[in-house]
């Protein structure tokens, strides 16, 4: 099985020519900057600061490669809609974007991140479509669920499958990563899509 607690950072890359080129599973991780997707890292692999939580979001304008096990990696696709990035990152993330999607043979599963509490914005749907383009296994993770009632969960996960245009087949996992939810139930699919 795949030791989520064998990780490392490997290398964080603003040009696809250094992407490994060892044909390992890439598990893609995707969400706005302030949607917790570092902290979703650290809870899959029960880290507490392995991915790095950044103090303002919006810092991660390259692409993370964490090895797993040796066996697979995690990719942490830079944050999105963060307000204060100039226009010209803004276009240099979008190009890298479509770059990284044009190859989707890479991609092994893409991970969406989106926020529990809110209907998806529209880069959630931007990156979405990139997934359901690429013709890749994917699903969506509604993280902060710890901050939902219990009354808000069904409408709140009727909204995102609807914004998003999710088909019936695509998972929609509700998540905490203060918590612990979900958690379970990620792994499995990582773990399927990495093979094991």
């Amino acid at each position: 099985m795949l030791n989520l607690q064998k990780a490392e950072f490997l290398t964080s890359i603003a040009d696809l020519n250094k992407v490994p080129g060892d044909g390992l599973p890439q598990i893609v991780f995707s969400g706005k900057s302030n949607v917790g997707k570092s902290s979703v890292i650290n809870r899959v692999l029960q880290r507490k600061n392995f991915a790095r939580v950044g103090e303002s979001p919006g810092k991660t304008t390259h692409i993370n490669f964490f090895r797993i096990d040796g066996k697979a990696y995690f990719v942490d696709l830079p944050g999105y809609g963060y307000a204060k990035v100039p226009k010209s990152e803004k276009e240099r993330w979008g190009k890298l974007m479509e770059a990284y999607f044009a190859r989707p043979e890479w991609i092994s599963l893409g991970i969406l991140i989106v926020d529990a509490r809110h209907k998806p914005t529209e880069n959630d749907v931007t990156m979405a479509k990139y997934f359901q383009a690429s013709e890749r296994p994917f699903l969506v993770v509604a993280n902060k669920l710890d901050k939902l009632k219990k009354s808000e969960l069904a409408p709140n996960m009727a909204l995102i499958r609807q914004t998003l245009a999710l088909d019936e087949a695509t998972k929609l996992i509700p998540f905490s990563a203060e918590k612990g939810t979900g958690r379970d139930e990620l792994v499995r699919e990582i773990f399927a899509a990495a093979g094991e």
